[in-house]
């Protein structure tokens, strides 16, 4: 019965700020719908986390080796220009598929939040996505300037790509979600804003569900484990 209550309180919340942003004035650069998700994304983390939505971690029990390496991987950033991982060697790697049209794409200012705080110990690259809901539907120039203009990104972006299984998944998902690349992790992204850790020495060290916040202290320590 309590858990009925609470969840019946955070609903209620939930629609009164969705009326109330709504009501207001668009954001600049931003559609009504990006205005209220952002608004809302506080409670969304704070429902997902007490409910466990969409909040699996995946980790191998040990270290495990790659099968091959993700830093022969080629892609594209979000100006064209050709890149791979094989540039952030050395560091821990945080790769995410995101929106700009989802519950979750507030984690946008968490991630330029855990981008500030790496000093140079980890990097972030976010890889827009549009096959959950069709969440992403701008071209990577829009795409660009809605991150820049409404969350401040300035960590490397990729162009958009395909991160679930198929025909069109991107090499790059593909590595981090066959085990006969990566070594052990079979997980596609569940949705927006998945989130995958990568050692200094390139191996997969973890897969977070869009649930768990870049700023979460599970997320966190993970990006500060030692390498072994």
């Amino acid at each position: 019965m309590g858990s009925l209550i609470r969840l019946s309180v955070v609903f209620v919340i939930m629609i009164l700020l969705v009326w109330a942003c709504a009501a207001s004035q668009k954001q600049s650069g931003m559609t009504t719908r990006q205005s209220v998700l952002k608004s809302i994304y506080p409670a969304l983390r704070s429902v997902t986390h007490f409910f466990g939505v969409k909040s699996a971690v995946e980790t191998p029990a040990n270290n495990v080796d790659p099968r091959s390496s993700v830093y022969d991987i080629p892609f594209e950033l979000i100006d064209g220009t050709p890149s791979s991982l094989a540039a952030f060697k050395g560091k821990k790697i945080v790769i995410v598929n995101t929106a700009s049209d989802c519950g979750y794409t507030g984690q946008y200012e968490e991630l330029q939040q855990l981008h500030v705080q790496s000093n140079g110990e980890w990097v972030i690259v976010g890889f827009p996505a549009n096959d959950f809901k069709q969440q992403e539907k701008g071209s990577n120039e829009q795409i660009a300037q809605f991150c820049k203009k409404n969350y401040g990104v300035d960590f490397p972006m990729a162009s958009k790509v395909s991160v679930v299984k198929g025909a069109e998944q991107h090499q790059l998902f593909r590595w981090l979600s066959d085990p006969a690349l990566n070594g052990w992790n079979s997980k596609a992204p569940s949705w927006n804003f998945s989130k995958y850790v990568i050692d200094e020495a390139g191996r997969l060290t973890g897969y977070f569900d869009p649930g768990v916040s870049p700023l979460a202290s599970e997320f966190k320590t993970a990006l500060q484990t030692a390498k072994p």
